[in-house]
Formats: structure tokens, sequence, C-alpha cells
């Protein structure tokens, strides 16, 4: 008679490569189901996912951390306030509409603000969205502004307002760039949460902006945080397309991510995981 097992955890042998990489492999089984620990830390990471999505992003605070960035590398400002046609969370997840455009009072406000105080010439104005995840812009947002105004202090590009927006999603950045009378766009929203990526920030570029426009004509950088495409990285490719946008007047399909040819791109100082041999 076969001696019974010390325990009735099965332990899977991928599970070294967890090291890593956040991804569910190697998570053993106990029986034909999974193991409690593996079966709880679905439950926290689902939870966290739906949280980032209904958890209200903190304008206040983050108006005040943007305002900081902005005086940093001398500039004015300002940091402006707007909210899209979504009247709060449950109809901006319902009706995705809603969440591209600019409601009446905010685009009447925006149009009067130009009117009255109209900024000084500059190339790229900034959106930020609270998008599909808060969590990613409440600890994302500000340092990738600083990010990138460092490196296009070397540059003559000029940044202009700074625009915060409320249940906004990507497009509502075309009304808003178009009124300002940007010849760029970069917007930071956050991205649908995945399971093991509740704070993932989305970067998207766009050559004159104008109403209308459609995702072919913006170029996307997604998972900025840190633990996916760091700050440095995620602005070494967006200064490489507002450079090459400027140059070509163009960005969407038209304009390819060619950042890292003939150089060894940022990731590569971590390595890659299929050269490592595992700890066993």
């Amino acid at each position: 008679m076969a001696d019974k097992p010390d325990t009735i955890l099965v332990e899977n042998p991928w599970q070294t490569l967890r090291e890593y990489t956040d991804a569910r492999i190697g998570l053993g089984r106990a029986g034909i189901s999974l193991p409690t620990r593996a079966h709880l830390e679905f439950q926290l990471a689902h939870a966290r996912a739906r949280d980032a999505v209904h958890l209200p992003l903190g304008f206040v605070q983050l108006q005040q951390d943007l305002e900081q960035v902005l005086a940093q590398a001398g500039l004015p400002g300002p940091v402006l306030k707007l909210a899209s046609q979504a009247d709060g969370r449950p109809q901006y997840l319902q009706r995705p509409d809603y969440g591209r455009q600019l409601s009446s009072s905010s685009q009447e406000a925006l149009t009067q603000w130009m009117a009255d105080s109209p900024p000084a010439a500059f190339d790229i104005a900034v959106v930020v969205a609270d998008g599909l995840s808060s969590l990613a812009v409440q600890r994302h947002a500000a340092p990738m502004l600083d990010c990138l105004l460092t490196s296009l202090a070397d540059t003559s590009l000029k940044v202009g307002p700074v625009v915060m927006v409320e249940q906004g999603r990507v497009a509502i950045g075309d009304p808003i760039g178009e009124t300002l009378k940007a010849r760029m766009l970069v917007m930071l929203i956050g991205e649908r949460p995945g399971l093991s990526s509740p704070d993932s920030l989305g970067i998207y570029f766009t050559w004159k902006p104008a109403s209308g426009k459609h995702d072919a004509n913006r170029n996307c950088i997604s998972n900025v945080r840190h633990e996916g495409l760091r700050y440095e990285e995620a602005t070494h490719k967006l200064m490489y397309l507002l450079l090459e946008a400027d140059r070509r007047a163009l960005s969407g399909v038209a304009l390819k991510d060619e950042s890292d040819n003939g150089q060894p791109s940022l990731a590569s100082k971590s390595g890659n995981l299929l050269l490592k041999t595992p700890n066993t």
C-alpha cells in the first residue's frame, strides 16, 4: 500500500518562473482546485482591479502635484479642471460616448478661458484624465509629466496648458486640444485594470488634435508603472514620437515607434528572463 503524501498540495515545476513575472503561473494545485493561497490572491487582485475603476480620483491633490511639477520646470501653468458629459461613474461606465465629449459648461469655460487668457505660444497640450483607473493617474501622472518636462527642456518644443478631466476617455483630448489650438496632444489616462496591474497608466499622442479623430490617428504607450514600463523608458518612446511628429507632421499608424532601432532598449538593463537560470 502506497504511503500517504505528507501534504495534499502539489507544487508546480514552473513555480520558480514567478520570480520574474506577476503573471499567474506555477500556482500548483490541491486536488483538482487551486491552493487556498492562490485563490485568495486572485480574489484580492480582482478586488483591487474593481477598486481602481470605481475609486474617485483626488483631483485636488492631483492639481497640487501637477502645479508643483510645472513650477519646478519653470512653467507658469495653469492646470485647468474640466468634466465630460458623463454624470457620475455609473453613467461613465454605461455610456462610453459621454466620456468622449466635454460637458457643455466645461466646453464653454475652456473657450472663455482661451478668449480671456490666451496662453503664450506653445506646441504641446497635456490632458490628464481619470479613465478606468484613478489609481494609475494618482500615482503616475505627476512623475511621468516631470520626466517628460525634463526631456523637453533640451528641445525647442514648448508645453502649454495642462488640463485635468473628470470621467474622461481617450477621445476627449481631441476637442480639448482643438480648442487650445495645440499642435500636439499628450494624454495621460488610467488604463483598464488587469488582475496584476490595477495602476497602469496609458499615454496617447496625437498630432493636430481635432474632434472626430479616430484611434488610428493616435499613438499609444501602455503599461506605464513601476512594475511595467518605467517613466524613463516611456519618456524615451514619447520623445521619439514628439520629435518625429514635429518633423513629419503626422501621428498614428503612419508613425511607427522606432525609438530603439540601432540602440539597446532601456528595458534591456533588466535582462531577459528566458536567458536566466531559475533558482532551484
